[in-house]
């Protein structure tokens, strides 16, 4: 199993007068740049822009392209729009499904997704934020305006794709000092209150981007959480940012970010972030698993009541059953009526944060049941209960039972953990009950119990394996 990867230094820029048509070189091997370049090619108001322009400039690949256009005419609304139709067709002809376009008539904004990657394009906006935390109240803007409206000043650089001077560079000042000294500058003193999600962002992006936080925005931010800042912004928009956060390559780089800035705890004052515990259930985890899931299980488990233990309500907040697990963990059917506290609560955050609904089973699994699991493994000393042990249970929350064994130091439960992660869990008898009916066995509960039975034997090595030896172990 692969330990998570290491932080990745971040690489000095080209000089200004270099670095437009570097990042022109860049976009032109990006899947939709060459498509992208032939539209702008025609216009003098497309411009590459943010976290694009930001990584291209450091060597880096950009998860999608940002673009922004002269929003005044046709209406502001409407010019995303235009220019994403007029992109669709020539992404299409690279073959496979036909681009989607999204339209978010509010912002001004247009996406053209297709199975190459993702186009964002928006019109040149000024922002106004009518409270702080509310979504802000857009207009058309210039160029100047749309810079300044950015979060860091890394994302405040915009390239020129056509015209008389492709590859021209604007920027937001110290921009280019920041992006050469890897460093994190919010362009304002109230940026984050403004948006408090840009908190999230601040630790993300020094995570990923192996950046430090200048020193002015990380008072900034220390004073934005201290007054509050995350209570006037939605537990939605917060949770699409935590998932963000949680699905970044290095993870625990992420999480350590906002753990140091004291977002998690603003977040919620019971999550908190046990880094060698959760490094050591990621390296656990199989490749099957969900790291995010995890990671979130675990933030969760460390600050809550992890003893609750039990069958666990899986109901959603409105009393209807959650469903099955997913494939990877198996079936776990609702038990009790009423839920323990600790579990309303975890709910609770999960509803508001407005986590998928099928991924709360798992997490609330791993959050609640890991260290009751890793101390009911104590008495496994067999593999067919280990079998039994764990057969419906999420391998995110197995594997931090595993982590929770060693810091425990408990061996025995964390052999038991990698044979079941490794091997165990993969285990089929190669009969079915259909040879049991054919053998003259009445249909019934004792299919089900014979099936038990020779699959007990065969995990634990008593009979060899083979269809042979499990019917007749089946049929004894």
């Amino acid at each position: 199993m692969e330990r998570p990867p290491a932080p990745q230094t971040p690489t000095a820029p080209p000089a200004p007068r270099a670095a437009g048509a570097a990042a022109l070189t860049g976009l032109r091997d990006l899947p939709g740049g060459p498509q992208v370049l032939q539209l702008a090619a025609v216009r003098d108001d497309v411009e590459l822009v943010g976290g694009a322009v930001r990584d291209l400039l450091l060597g880096r690949v950009p998860r999608e392209i940002d673009l922004v256009l002269d929003g005044s005419t046709p209406s502001f609304p409407d010019a995303a729009v235009l220019f994403a139709r007029d992109l669709a067709p020539l992404l299409a002809a690279d073959g496979g499904p036909p681009p989607q376009v999204s339209v978010h008539e509010r912002f001004g904004t247009a996406a053209v997704r297709w199975s190459g990657g993702r186009v964002d394009i928006a019109a040149r906006r000024t922002e106004r934020y009518p409270q702080p935390g509310a979504l802000p109240q857009v207009s058309p803007g210039d160029h100047e305006q749309d810079l300044r409206r950015r979060d860091f000043t890394v994302n405040a650089i915009a390239v020129a794709l056509g015209g008389s001077a492709p590859g021209a560079m604007r920027f937001a000042p110290k921009a280019i000092e920041d992006l050469r000294a890897g460093r994190l500058r919010v362009l304002h003193e109230g940026s984050f209150r403004d948006d408090p999600t840009r908190l999230l962002r601040l630790g993300r992006y020094a995570a990923r981007l192996g950046f430090e936080v200048e020193p002015q925005t990380a008072e900034l931010a220390r004073r934005a959480l201290a007054e509050g800042a995350m209570s006037t912004v939605s537990a939605a928009r917060v949770g699409a940012e935590l998932r963000l956060a949680l699905r970044e390559a290095d993870l625990l780089a992420a999480l350590g970010g906002l753990a140091a800035l004291g977002v998690l705890e603003a977040l919620d004052p019971s999550m908190r972030l046990e880094r060698d515990l959760l490094a050591d259930a990621l390296w656990l985890l199989p490749p099957d698993g969900r790291p995010d899931l995890l990671a979130l299980g675990s933030l969760l488990c460390a600050g809550g009541d992890r003893r609750a233990g039990g069958d666990l309500d899986l109901r959603g907040g409105d009393g209807s059953p959650a469903g099955d697990l997913d494939a990877r963990g198996g079936a776990r059917s609702p038990a009790g009526e009423a839920r323990p506290a600790s579990q309303a609560r975890l709910l609770g955050a999960l509803d508001g944060f407005e986590h998928p609904a099928a991924d709360r089973a798992p997490v609330l699994e791993t959050a609640l049941r890991a260290e009751p699991l890793s101390r009911e493994l104590d008495g496994a000393h067999s593999p067919s209960r280990i079998w039994e042990l764990l057969r419906s249970v999420p391998i995110e929350a197995v594997a931090l039972a595993g982590a929770l064994a060693s810091r425990d130091q408990r061996p025995q439960v964390r052999g038991a953990v990698e044979s079941w992660l490794g091997d165990l869990r993969h285990v089929r008898l190669q009969i079915s009950g259909e040879d049991l009916l054919a053998a003259g066995v009445k249909a019934g509960p004792e299919v089900g119990e014979r099936l038990a039975t020779a699959l007990r034997e065969r995990l634990d090595g008593k009979i060899a394996p083979g269809r042979e030896a499990e019917l007749q172990a089946a049929l004894r």
